[in-house]
């Protein structure tokens, strides 16, 4: 559309209309950059419903879903601004070369500059759809491409702001470069966590420290769950209690934290936990005792072993019986270890391919700890706190039956004197 016919034509209708050249000039210009708004605005609607419409349907037809992510991420919307910004620098700076000069260069700048945050835009656009569209691969889906993501763009809106202000000012891009060289020591300052997590998400990444979806304990930072996202300045992770915990990137290379992942990867969650014998409770079995206990089916083969073991180890020695310490004996805590070993070994909840161990630690204040180490065959929390539960249950009723006793605080507080 030829503008300055139509800005010739307007100036002399004002001016046959009784106005002076000056107002007729100025009523001409802003009308027409009116109208241009107008005109650009309408081509902005026009192109965003056709190129938001051609996506929607490429989106249908394909298999891939990259233009899926394109449309999540706005780029059709985007693009629409492209014909939008080319009619105005073609149409809109032109009506104000002739007459007002600065106006005329403000414009076109203003439109540049705009141009280059629509593009920027674009860019990141395109480049957070490729992100998310890598994310479906399994391979990458766990990897931090987030930081990835980040450090490009920081770079791109570095170099767009360095070019909007060349831009702007009319002044030469290395003069900027220059002064922001200058300057370099302040924008280590600026940017030290950025640059921290930049090199932090890089080490992250190559030694394979911490994925997306791995288990994270970090006390010192109130962090116990999943993480979720691993971008260049922090890392948010998902408690168990749903709350979300931000931990700047480069923590997790300098501070010290638990990562669970060997345990999820493992065929088995480990299980160690003690029970506190009273010291008072344990002593030698009689035979009586080791007739009654050998009814016990995990323990019927072991007791009949052992009875034949020590009973030709006595009369071999010649051992006097008379005083049950003399000689080898079975003693009700070494049974109970026995059995609980079997019970784990039979357990259809506990990986048997694994360690599977019953030990005596070393004696306390508080009795003898028992320990159970173990590992279940289930890993999921739930699952793996009830299995752990019926095993306790079962081994903590199954004490008297040793004639043992558990260790309790109150207990030996009332405890009658014998």
């Amino acid at each position: 559309m030829d503008f300055l016919k139509i800005e010739s034509y307007l100036i002399k209708l004002f001016q046959s209309q009784g106005l002076s050249d000056l107002w007729s000039k100025n009523f001409t210009l802003l009308l027409l950059s009116f109208s241009i708004l107008v005109l650009a605005t309408i081509i902005f609607l026009i192109a965003k419903k056709v190129i938001i419409l051609i996506f929607n349907k490429l989106a249908k037809k394909t298999k891939s879903s990259f233009d899926d992510f394109l449309i999540k991420n706005k780029a059709p919307r985007l693009l629409s601004y492209i014909p939008f910004l080319l009619f105005l620098y073609s149409n809109m700076p032109g009506i104000f070369e002739n007459s007002y000069n600065g106006v005329f260069v403000a414009t076109r700048n203003i439109i540049e500059a705009i141009s280059i945050i629509v593009l920027i835009a674009i860019v990141r656009a395109l480049l957070r759809a490729i992100s998310d569209y890598l994310k479906t691969i399994p391979a990458l889906k766990d990897k931090p491409l987030e930081s990835y993501l980040q450090v490009v763009m920081i770079f791109l809106w570095f170099i767009g702001g360095i070019l909007i202000l060349s831009i702007l000012t009319g002044k030469d891009v290395w003069s900027f470069v220059t002064a922001l060289g200058a300057l370099s020591a302040v924008l280590l300052f600026v940017f030290k966590d950025t640059i921290l997590g930049f090199v932090a998400s890089v080490q992250i990444a190559v030694n394979d420290t911490v994925r997306i979806g791995d288990w994270i304990s970090m006390p010192g930072n109130n962090a116990d769950g999943d993480v979720i996202s691993i971008s260049l300045s922090t890392v948010q992770v998902q408690n168990f209690d749903k709350t979300i915990t931000s931990i700047p990137t480069y923590k997790l290379i300098s501070d010290s934290f638990i990562n669970w992942r060997g345990m999820n990867e493992s065929s088995g969650r480990r299980i160690k936990r003690s029970i506190l014998i009273k010291i008072s409770s344990i002593r030698f079995l009689n035979s009586k005792e080791v007739d009654s206990l050998e009814k016990i089916e995990l323990l019927k083969d072991l007791i009949t072993i052992k009875k034949n073991e020590i009973e030709s180890f006595n009369k071999q020695k010649k051992i006097d019986k008379s005083v049950l310490v003399n000689g080898r004996n079975l003693t009700n805590l070494g049974l109970f270890r026995f059995y609980a070993e079997s019970y784990l070994n039979s357990h259809p909840n506990i990986n048997t391919e694994m360690t599977i161990m019953c030990r005596q630690l070393a004696p306390t204040t508080q009795g003898i700890p028992i320990e159970i180490y173990a590992f279940s065959n289930d890993k999921i929390w739930v699952n793996y706190e009830r299995i752990t539960s019926d095993i306790f249950d079962h081994l903590l009723a199954s004490i008297s039956y040793f004639d043992l006793e558990c260790f309790e605080l109150t207990s030996t507080l009332t405890e009658r004197p014998r």
